[in-house]
């Protein structure tokens, strides 16, 4: 069977084995609402904030029913673009629940979260992960780089609204490189305020357009975080990666490490 929308297992620093699923998926390359000066998919990109359907449900839950893999720990929403970006998300997982019995997680970038129904999909996962990059729209601008739309005061308060009402786990990530370094006390000033369950704090270790943190930079950072339930990717232990399913034309899914032309369309 060829496959096109799950990839992995994987071994994840945070959720042990993890099997992807990509419900934005269509072969062109990367499709986000940001352009974030880290990213690690690379390829095309379309810069796009507006939901629709780009998988059918039943097209990703038939290729998740019987795969050839090993146990997982968890069924995963990521892949080559934002996850709520697809306007079936919480089709895809109700669907997943009625033929998986695996926990769910999705990482999301947090851009669509002032809408109320992408809040509601997300609350049907086991675990959110959302990112937190910056502590001020300046700051947000020049390393999520977001679509025009998108305003940074917006996601500060869907944040706290989802974390009000979500009765999952809970993380924030943020992904420390040069740019937003320099307020990383800031940065983990909102964060405390947003309460939540974990937050991770990351570097980009794999190939892309920066360079990542050091381990000794990164334990600075973290001390800012204390009293938090936190994590730095230096201090979490690293499984080997299996890649017993493939989607697309890389092993790291569907575009490789390299950024590559970029095309725009906004959309709010």
């Amino acid at each position: 069977m060829k496959y096109k929308h799950i990839y992995g297992p994987v071994s994840s620093w945070r959720l042990g084995r993890s099997l992807g699923v990509d419900p934005v998926y269509t072969g062109k390359g990367r499709i986000c609402p940001f352009d974030c000066v880290y990213c690690q998919v690379g390829c095309p990109h379309i810069l796009i904030a507006g939901r629709k359907v780009f998988v059918p449900a039943a097209a990703i839950a038939e290729e998740i029913k019987n795969p050839p893999y090993s146990k997982i720990d968890y069924i995963t929403f990521s892949g080559a673009g934002e996850p709520t970006l697809a306007k079936n998300l919480g089709d895809i997982i109700k669907k997943i629940r009625k033929i998986r019995n695996e926990k769910i997680a999705v990482l999301t970038n947090s851009a669509l979260m002032d809408k109320k129904d992408v809040r509601g999909n997300l609350a049907l996962a086991d675990y959110v992960i959302a990112k937190l990059d910056a502590h001020s729209q300046k700051l947000f601008d020049k390393v999520n780089r977001p679509a025009p739309a998108i305003k940074f005061s917006g996601i500060v308060k869907a944040l706290a609204e989802f974390r009000a009402l979500y009765r999952g786990k809970f993380a924030l990530q943020i992904m420390f490189v040069k740019e937003n370094k320099p307020y990383a006390e800031k940065i983990a000033h909102l964060a405390r305020k947003l309460g939540s369950d974990e937050i991770q704090l990351n570097t980009p270790l794999r190939p892309c357009a920066v360079k990542p943190l050091s381990r000794s930079e990164m334990d600075r950072i973290k001390k800012f975080f204390k009293g938090t339930d936190c994590v730095s990717v230096y201090d979490a232990k690293k499984g080997k990666v299996e890649h017993n399913v493939r989607y697309g034309h890389s092993r790291r899914g569907p575009c490789g490490p390299h950024r590559g032309h970029i095309r725009r369309k906004s959309k709010a």
